[in-house]
Parts: structure tokens; sequence; C-alpha cells
């Protein structure tokens, strides 16, 4: 072989092993492309176990940078005991029992540092009482009774420094609102809600506006969905929007656990045909949900939510007797990772 066709050939071996690394180069990038875009941002931790019994319908509140889960059922038992986790350092704490019937179903929320709890089901009657809650001096002083009747699988939240409690089973599904004054003691029944009657809803807070759907009426899941800002009701996009665009979602459930973070609403777990571990996220700027990571606990129903400013915890909960006592801190910002 002469020199010069030595040459073409070294020179044609040399074309080709540079067009074959060119070639595992991009389906290497376009690789890791595809696994970029399958990431998602939610992720779901195992924070410290509860240090009481696993229960599931408890009160939860946040006051501070502190979380209080109280009451419940275990199964077995009614329960009054109260409990304070502290998201700094990650521990529980038992505080003074409440003093009121032990019972499950009840609601609560926060107005000026401190905690209130009312209504609920004590495995024979459905109630009405309310009570506040000092952690100050981890005390409990009760209130006037709740404006409307004795029901469990209500919703409360508060606005600005009045709370609200509505919808929820007292016999049948119930649709009436009714607004606290902390500063009088006393309750007035509030503006209609246009919404469908319904018990085992879900609420979450965004800036004073309250936001309020899911939950079941005789037998059937309600797609409604509305705003509140503490003098009208607004409604919203359903929650079963089948547009024939990329932007479907059906998000149908009861007994679900929702809470707020850094202005976007969550809603996760709950009851939807069966128990569900799924995940949605919305955006009251667009009026939009997105679905998430699913919760990396257990499928589940009845369970807890405490915020902060940049962490939330879903805790307990029960999936049919089993009831659970575990908690779980989901971080926005952070890619999901199920081996963490």
């Amino acid at each position: 072989m002469n020199k010069l066709n030595l040459m073409r050939k070294t020179n044609l071996l040399q074309k080709s092993s540079v067009l074959f690394l060119a070639a595992l180069m991009s389906i290497f990038f376009i690789s890791c492309s595809d696994d970029d875009d399958d990431d998602e941002y939610g992720n779901w931790v195992e924070s410290s176990t509860f240090d009481g019994n696993s229960r599931a319908n408890s009160v939860s509140f946040t006051i501070g940078n502190k979380g209080y889960l109280v009451t419940g059922y275990d199964g077995d038992d009614y329960l009054n005991d109260t409990w304070e986790y502290n998201s700094d350092d990650d521990y529980w704490v038992q505080r003074a029992a409440f003093p009121g019937t032990p019972r499950s179903g009840a609601v609560g929320f926060t107005i000026n540092g401190k905690g209130y709890l009312g209504t609920g089901f004590d495995g024979d009657n459905e109630l009405k009482d309310f009570w506040e809650y000092d952690p100050t001096t981890d005390s409990w002083t009760q209130k006037a009774d709740f404006g409307g009747t004795a029901r469990y699988g209500a919703i409360g939240f508060s606005i600005g420094n009045s709370g609200y409690i509505g919808t929820g089973y007292d016999g049948s599904e119930q649709k009436d609102f009714w607004k606290y004054d902390v500063a009088t003691d006393s309750w007035e029944q509030s503006v209609g809600f246009g919404g469908q009657k319904r018990k085992d809803a879900s609420v979450f807070v965004i800036d004073d506006i309250a936001y309020v759907g899911l939950g079941i009426h005789n037998g059937a899941y309600e797609e409604d969905f509305y705003s509140f800002n503490g003098t009208n009701w607004t409604r919203l996009t359903d929650l079963d929007d089948d547009d024939d665009d990329d932007d479907d979602f059906e998000i149908l459930l009861s007994s679900g656990v929702s809470f707020s973070l850094n202005g976007l609403g969550y809603i996760t777990t709950g009851i939807s045909g069966s128990i569900t571990t799924e995940s949605w996220v919305y955006d009251p700027s667009s009026d939009t949900w997105d679905e998430l990571p699913e919760f990396e606990g257990s499928a589940r129903q009845n369970a807890s939510a405490f915020t902060f400013p940049n962490k939330a915890f879903v805790a307990m909960g029960r999936s049919g007797s089993y009831y659970f006592d575990d908690v779980w801190e989901f971080r926005p910002d952070e890619l999901e990772n199920e081996d963490d």
C-alpha cells in the first residue's frame, strides 16, 4: 500500500472516530436533558415521630415557631391531650390537656397568638363548645359556644382578627358559615356561601383570603371551589376542569389535608374513591392547579397539618383501622428525592 492510500485510510478512521464520539456525546446530553425534564420540585422528608398515641381527626394550629396537635381518635378512645411541636429543633412536648370533652373531627385556627378549637364528635353526640388556648400560660379557657348547630367534619379558619367555622355534618351536610369576634366573644352568621353543602371539605388561607372546596355531599364528591375575603364569596375554576387543553385536571376527594406556604395552597392525601397519596398545588394568581410529587408516606385520610414560614408538616391520619404516628416535612423548593 502506498503512502498516500495509507494516509487516506488513517484520515477516514480518525473522522469516523470523531463522528462516533460526537454521536455518543449527543446521546449523553439528550439523556441528561430528559432526566432533568423528569425532575419535579416538592420533596417529602420524614421527620421526628410523634411522641403520643397514633391518631386521626385531630385539630392542628400554628403559633410562632410551634405547631399544636390536640384531640383526635386512636381507634379505641377519643382523646383530649395537647402536644406542642418545636419546628426549630424537631421535638414534641406534651402540654396542658384540653379540658373539654374528648373528641375527633373538631376544627381549629389561630388568632393573635392564641389557638381556638371547637365542634367535633365524642362518639355519641355532635358538639358545639368552643375553647381558647394560650401558649404563654399553657392554659385553656372556654368561650361562647359556636353559633351554629353542633357538628363535626366542618372547616375552620381565621381572616385577620376573626374566626370562621362552616359546613360539616349535624345529621346531614351543612353549608352555613359563622363568624367569631374575639373582642366580644360572640358569634354571628356570616354572609351566605354559594357552594354546595358538604362535610370533610378542605380550606387554606393565603393573604387573608380563604380558599374552600372538596368534601362530600349525598355520597358524591363536590367539584366547586370558592374564595372568601371575609365579605364576599367568589366562585373559581371548578376542581374537575375538563377543557380540551393540556391543563386538564380533576381533584375530587374528601378528608384530605390542606395548608398554605409561600403564597400557594396545597392539598394532599384523603379519599378519592380510595385513600390516596396524590398532592396538588394551587396558584391564586392564575387560578390554576398543578400536580406535585406524591406524598411519600402511606396513603391515608384525616391527617393534620401545620405550617411555618418556609416549611410545612403533615402528620397522623389513618388507613382503615390503622392509625399513624408519623410526621412528614414538605419542602417545596427541593427536588423530589424518594431516598432521603
